[in-house]
């Protein structure tokens, strides 16, 4: 097993060095060892304990914000104090090395930021900031959290609105900007490395078809079985964090 491992690892790191436009794809898995739980694991995945089609759709907050808050209270809590871990710092490294061109991620925790990633696409929004849907103001995460925290249930604008998370909930579209970087960046791309994704949410999930169909190659590290497994050119299925860090190591 040791020596298969190695050999992908090996194998990663040859199509890092002669591709000439790397892009990587992160999803949630990333995240794990951060200590933030990803949606769909057995057990630990956050949609096992409630359903998002009531917690987290923009249905919800539009009819009910108090109930959509109560959740994601409990989210804006948990991602407090969680910090970038050994895999973002990978990716980071990197890109100062000269072997990525950007991140395109899944992710709204705000962990590649955090590490330093410079040219960052957050596809489905990020938890940074959060908006009136009435007036438009935006405040920055620790002011809305102080509204949050001063009102007891729902964090309003001066306006008295609610406020809203700046991410794509359920029931809402991508951001047009961000969706049409990350397709170009696909496309573009020689070497898609898909980190810490299942590779199932859509349209993301699509980007490695797009890289693909352009010609380039698909490379996987992520823990569990995603539907490109047997169109990548190499799949590593071990920790994030090893997989990336022995990576550096062998560039």
């Amino acid at each position: 097993m040791a020596g298969s491992v190695a050999t992908g690892v090996e194998r990663l790191a040859e199509l890092v060095r002669e591709s000439g436009s790397v892009v990587a794809l992160t999803g949630a898995g990333i995240s794990v060892p951060s200590g933030i739980p990803d949606f769909r694991s057995p057990g630990t995945g956050l949609w096992e304990k409630v359903d998002p089609m009531e917690v987290a759709h923009i249905d919800v907050f539009l009819r009910d914000p108090e109930r959509f808050w109560h959740f994601y209270g409990d989210r804006f809590a948990t991602l407090r104090d969680k910090a970038p871990n050994g895999a973002h710092a990978a990716l980071v490294e990197l890109e100062a090395r000269g072997h990525l061109d950007a991140v395109v991620t899944q992710n709204i925790d705000m962990l590649h930021r955090r590490a330093g990633t410079r040219e960052l696409i957050e596809v489905h929004g990020t938890i940074a900031t959060s908006s009136c849907l009435a007036c438009g103001a935006t405040f920055e995460l620790e002011e809305a959290r102080a509204r949050l925290a001063a009102d007891g249930a729902v964090p309003r604008c001066d306006c008295g609105e609610p406020l809203k998370p700046d991410v794509v909930l359920f029931g809402e579209m991508l951001p047009l900007g961000a969706m049409e970087r990350a397709t170009e960046l696909a496309t573009n791309a020689e070497l898609l490395l898909c980190v810490g994704s299942s590779l199932e949410v859509y349209p993301v999930a699509g980007l490695p078809e797009i890289t693909l169909a352009a010609g380039g190659r698909v490379a996987i590290v992520t823990q569990g079985p995603t539907s490109f497994d047997t169109a990548a050119a190499v799949k590593l299925d071990g920790d994030v964090v090893a997989e990336l860090e022995a990576l550096l190591a062998a560039l």
